[in-house]
């Protein structure tokens, strides 16, 4: 009877850990695929106007305001089309608000790579790998996290227990 307790307290512990944790995982999982195609749409409409011969910058912000185009729609229609809508413009504001800080984390690892440690080392800060390291890669990674938490908390708000929304 005692391997019966021991052995149901870890299951038990697991299926609680699950319920408690699985909307939240359903989430994130959502939030990532939709992150992962526009990821794709940032890494390839930055890389093409890199290639045009765009400033990197101004390559960054249009790539970035496309991707978050398309990156509304998909979470507002798919990731978190249970919650209650709270006003299209006021969610696609609120929406791109974040997307602004978002890109200024992005922007902000950009410009430590190029401009900060290119100073120092040019040939290889000052290269579209750096540059699309910093900004594709750790920019977009604490952009994203941020928008996450933002969007989750502010933008597509949960409903409260009363059944009105939380703002």
């Amino acid at each position: 009877m005692s391997t019966e307790l021991t052995s149901s307290r870890p299951r038990n512990f697991v299926l609680r850990l699950y319920d408690r944790f699985a909307g939240l995982v359903r989430e994130l999982g959502k939030f990532g695929v939709v992150g992962g195609i526009t990821y794709l749409v940032d890494s390839g409409t930055y890389l093409t106007l890199l290639a045009l011969g765009w400033n990197t910058y101004v390559a960054k912000v249009v790539a970035v305001a496309i991707a978050a185009t398309l990156a509304f729609v998909g979470n507002r229609f798919w990731t978190w089309r249970d919650r209650p809508k709270s006003g299209l413009h006021r969610e696609y504001l609120l929406y791109f608000l974040f997307n602004a800080i978002g890109l200024g984390i992005a922007l902000g690892c950009l410009w430590l790579s190029h401009s900060g440690l290119g100073s120092v080392w040019p040939t290889v800060f000052q290269s579209t790998t750096a540059d699309f390291i910093a900004g594709n890669g750790f920019g977009l990674v604490l952009g994203t996290l941020f928008r996450f938490y933002a969007y989750r908390k502010w933008v597509f708000v949960a409903a409260q227990p009363d059944g009105n929304s939380a703002g």
